[in-house]
């Protein structure tokens, strides 16, 4: 395939819409109709995931899943992105010479991190292992020339890295890979958190790059497999995407912010993707914060994820996992918006007007999950529990009893 900077060859704006739009559809068939052949093959070969305090599933179930998902990727890919993708670089703040990313070296990459997610998945792999795994993989993609050359801070600018993009980039998809892993402990949770994040990756990235843009297409193809597996994956799941999946699309998702919004000199360009990323970011670092706190190991599971905290309020795993789409949603719009509005200088009243009411819902989104979920509900839930308990106990006694649980984590789930 010829390569292309914006616009392919013969096809206008249009035409690569379309593009994204069928690479999307034919990612989500093909991953919908594999997963049941990959949970067979998971059964055959006894890679099934068995109740522990990393997921809320309480009977063992197969796993392999990502295998339908790097199915659906790699045809869609093959189709769709070209052999090349020719993307400008950062040169004194103005668009100068540009670099080329070798498809053919992404796709090794991800087929690599699903070799080791798949080994993990049917033979246990000691943290170590897998991580020089995501090392390697992550250092393929860099090899095919997927670098972090510069990043642009808000207020700061333009922050360039002639010899450590690199580095920076294997620090970044490795973090992406486990990020996305750690929050993967609810039935349908990371497949379709994924799948949003793979749209508005897709949406910003043509935005950013012009219509045809090869990050767009990335995005709509990860969003694409990622969604073909929820299918089979929303509660009560028939299947787990195991570590092959969730690796793989960790991977994918961070590529293709390397490649599309963190590669361009927009004043958003570190902003933007923190936001989409939103809500796995803010999972996995209140949950590793209190590993290390208390003197646990960053990589040890336990059950202080947002999911299990929620499920202890007695939500229960279709509520839970609807109300962090919502708020990925939420999070993911932002993103959007901001893009198009400093991007296209779109500074009349009612787009403003409009962002300002999207920002404000997200962030009332977010007091409403971080606080009022996990505190005032959890404490008028524990007070009737107490009172159940012994009906002599006083305010302050449930105000002590409150604080340790919520600090502590260590407390019974509430019953429904």
């Amino acid at each position: 395939m010829a390569s292309y900077e914006a616009v392919r060859h013969g096809a206008g704006p249009p035409s690569l819409y379309a593009d994204a739009v069928y690479a999307f559809l034919v990612a989500m068939a093909i991953a919908a109709v594999v997963t049941p052949l990959a949970a067979r093959l998971a059964r055959r070969v006894g890679a099934i995931s068995y109740p522990s305090n990393r997921g809320l599933s309480t009977r063992p179930v197969p796993a392999l899943g990502g295998l339908a998902i790097l199915a659906g990727v790699l045809v869609a890919a093959l189709i769709w992105l070209p052999g090349e993708i020719v993307l400008p670089h950062l040169l004194h703040g103005r668009s100068g010479a540009s670099g080329t990313v070798h498809t053919s070296l992404l796709l090794v990459g991800a087929g690599l991190i699903a070799v080791v997610g798949a080994i993990d998945d049917t033979r246990p792999l000691k943290p170590l292992v897998k991580l020089l795994g995501q090392i390697a993989a992550a250092v393929v993609a860099v090899l095919g020339g997927a670098v972090i050359n510069h990043l642009t801070i808000p207020f700061l600018g333009a922050l360039q890295f002639p010899n450590g993009g690199g580095v920076l980039t294997v620090i970044w998809l490795v973090a992406l890979m486990n990020i996305v892993n750690f929050s993967d402990g609810v039935d349908g949770l990371a497949a379709g958190v994924c799948t949003i994040d793979g749209i508005a990756f897709a949406l910003i990235a043509f935005n950013l790059q012009g219509a045809g843009s090869a990050a767009a297409l990335l995005g709509a193809i990860t969003a694409g497999g990622a969604l073909g597996f929820l299918f089979h994956n929303f509660p009560p799941a028939s299947v787990f995407m195991g570590d092959i999946g969730a690796n793989l699309l960790g991977y994918l998702l961070g590529v293709a912010a390397v490649i599309g919004s963190l590669k361009t000199n927009a004043v958003l360009a570190l902003v933007v993707p923190l936001m989409i990323l939103a809500v796995p970011f803010l999972d996995t670092s209140f949950v590793v914060a209190k590993r290390l706190k208390y003197g646990r190991k960053p990589w040890e599971a336990d059950a202080e994820h947002f999911h299990h905290r929620m499920d202890r309020l007695a939500f229960g795993p279709r509520k839970t996992i609807a109300y962090l789409y919502l708020w990925s949603a939420l999070m993911a719009g932002c993103a959007i918006a901001l893009r198009l509005v400093t991007h296209r200088h779109l500074h009349q009243t009612p787009w403003m007007v409009g962002l300002v009411a999207l920002i404000v819902l997200a962030l009332g989104a977010s007091v409403y999950l971080l606080y009022v979920l996990e505190i005032l509900k959890f404490k008028a839930l524990r007070t009737r529990q107490m009172r159940a308990q012994n009906p002599e106990v006083t305010d302050d006694e449930i105000v002590l009893t409150v604080q340790r649980d919520i600090e502590t984590g260590e407390f019974d789930r509430v019953p429904q």
